[in-house]
């Protein structure tokens, strides 16, 4: 390949020097650049007095790519220049391309393996289409919002161009939205150290890192319209009818086990969700107790259950079910298609009520936690409070106290809901009780420092110095769905269901935290792989 004299950073006489002996090399790019009948203008800024190596670089590089492609126009200007000021150029050298109709630009020389980037969006320009996959383009016609792209970049970084030339397909498909800068980090170091941009290819949109290496065309599509990384990718169906013998409702842990089970088992397994998966393992910033990881970000925790669940079934994501018509053969109606199965499996979980005081999402995952059992060790030997009256919150009191935590529990009422032998034990254990007091506020600057408590009996309002708060005012298990198809729930509001996972209904079954019981991932996921054997066994030996 023609790129491979270009695996060093050169200097601009070795970069002349590998030119010039390497007889073949005219004739390759002929070859790459045959079927170019556009003009393409490159403009060149340079100040001699910047990074003069990287100018010359620049325009030798340059030189030999209008040897071979006769359509490839050149012009150089100074940083002082007025098209400098028009197009907004500061560095020495940038290179921008066809700039009346793009806006794409190189800060620094397209040398090394970035030699491969230059070319191909050459060839893209200049041959006027853009090789994009039918489920990358379907991504990026939806994208509406303007974005500004930088990707950093090294020429002696092999990854580099695979990014880079997935940047460079959005910018040249959607010119009227999106803006690029290619940035070496080499020749540009304080930019880089602006961004912290120490490792590459990095990837920003609209100042927001959304890719940190290199990531397939589709993974970095929908990276680009979530503004955030994205790490799998599920291909979209159009499809208005799926037939299969078994729909699991709800990708969390319990989805996505009783997925690759049944799968496995020899059952044909779609999974539904109607948001992304992973449920609530998806926005728990840190996970500690899930065997074989001693510590795992929850959304990593996700996507290394959703890229396992995907070797087995095809998931459905963003997609809402609207009604479960239940039969002989069962109909699930979601807001997009129609599926036909033998069997269905709610795992639609349960979310932590939440309390709705100011500070409560600002700092979730920063001192406020709903789970003490997730969290709890991190704040061995620091003061938190437990905010409840019920069970579950005399539970994470408990718990928390055991593992060294100092905790005090305030309630709004003037006694507690919890079982008698609980709250035994709280005052066994002499855990502080605040009784009549409400939260209204919880305030810090990158973490929990205060809070504002309101007596709701003297009508006085207090602040405490603390380091953590755990929410414990019970759940809100996702039941509407079972509520429209007629399935029985118990009096805490979950699904009821026999030893097997099966519901009232013939067909329907349950698994997970819409279940009731203990909120952790490990037992959910043992739910569902538990679920799908019974549907495994209930189909074959009906």
């Amino acid at each position: 390949m023609v790129f491979l004299m270009f695996n060093q950073v050169f200097d601009g006489k070795e970069l002349s020097k590998n030119m010039k002996t390497d007889k073949n090399v005219n004739k390759k790019l002929e070859k790459l650049f045959k079927g170019i009948s556009k003009e393409i203008q490159i403009f060149l800024f340079t100040d001699p007095a910047k990074n003069e190596s990287n100018n010359s670089a620049a325009r030798l590089i340059i030189s030999m790519i209008m040897e071979a492609a006769p359509d490839i126009k050149l012009e150089e200007f100074n940083l002082e220049d007025q098209l400098a000021h028009k197009f907004d150029v500061k560095d020495s050298p940038t290179l921008l391309i066809n700039p009346e109709r793009f806006n794409i630009r190189w800060v620094g020389a397209p040398a090394g393996e970035e030699i491969r980037s230059f070319i191909e969006a050459l060839r893209m320009i200049g041959l006027n289409r853009v090789d994009l996959g039918e489920h990358s383009k379907k991504i990026i016609q939806s994208i509406e919002g303007k974005c500004d792209i930088k990707i950093f970049t090294s020429p002696n970084c092999p990854y580099c161009p695979i990014q880079a030339i997935n940047v460079l397909k959005a910018a040249i498909n959607k010119p009227e939205l999106i803006s690029l800068e290619i940035i070496d980090v080499l020749a540009n170091p304080e930019i880089a150290e602006k961004y912290g941009a120490f490792s590459v290819p990095q990837t920003f949109a609209n100042e927001n890192l959304i890719a940190h290496g290199a990531q397939s065309e589709e993974l970095f599509m929908m990276s680009l319209k979530t503004m955030e990384e994205q790490r799998i990718f599920i291909p979209e169906s159009d499809a208005k009818e799926v037939k299969t013998d078994l729909v699991v409702i709800g990708c969390g842990p319990a989805g996505m086990a009783a997925g690759i089970y049944a799968q496995r088992s020899g059952l044909k397994t779609v999974i539904i969700e109607r948001n992304i998966p992973g449920g609530q393992v998806a926005i728990t910033p840190i996970v500690e107790n899930y065997p074989g990881l001693t510590q795992v970000g929850g959304r990593n925790l996700a996507e290394i259950m959703a890229a396992h669940a995907l070797e087995y079934v095809k998931i459905f994501p963003g997609e809402e079910v609207i009604q479960i018509y239940p039969d002989d053969q069962i109909t699930v109606l979601t807001n997009r298609r129609k599926f036909i199965a033998k069997a269905v499996l709610l795992a639609t979980g349960a979310k932590y009520r939440h309390l709705n005081v100011e500070g409560e999402l600002q700092f979730a995952g920063s001192g406020v936690s709903y789970c003490s059992t997730c969290d709890g060790p991190l704040f061995k030997g620091k003061k938190v409070i437990v905010v409840g009256g019920g069970n579950s919150a005399v539970t994470e009191a408990l718990h928390l106290k055991n593992i060294g935590v100092d905790v005090t529990i305030i309630h709004r009422r003037d006694s507690f809901r919890a079982q008698e032998h609980l709250v035994k034990n709280l005052y066994d254990n002499n855990v502080p009780i605040i009784f009549n007091t409400e939260l209204k506020k919880i305030e810090g600057s990158n973490h929990v420092e205060t809070i504002e408590l309101y007596n709701n009996k003297r009508k006085k309002t207090a602040r405490k110095q603390v380091d953590g708060v755990f929410i414990s005012i019970g759940y809100e298990p996702a039941v509407e769905l079972a509520n429209k198809t007629g399935i029985e729930l118990t009096d805490e509001g979950y699904i009821k269901h026999d030893s097997k996972h099966r519901t009232n209904i013939k067909g329907i079954y349950s698994a997970g935290d819409v279940e009731g019981g203990y909120k952790q991932i490990v037992i959910a996921a043992g739910l569902g792989a538990a679920a799908a054997m019974t549907i495994f066994e209930d189909l074959i030996n009906p």
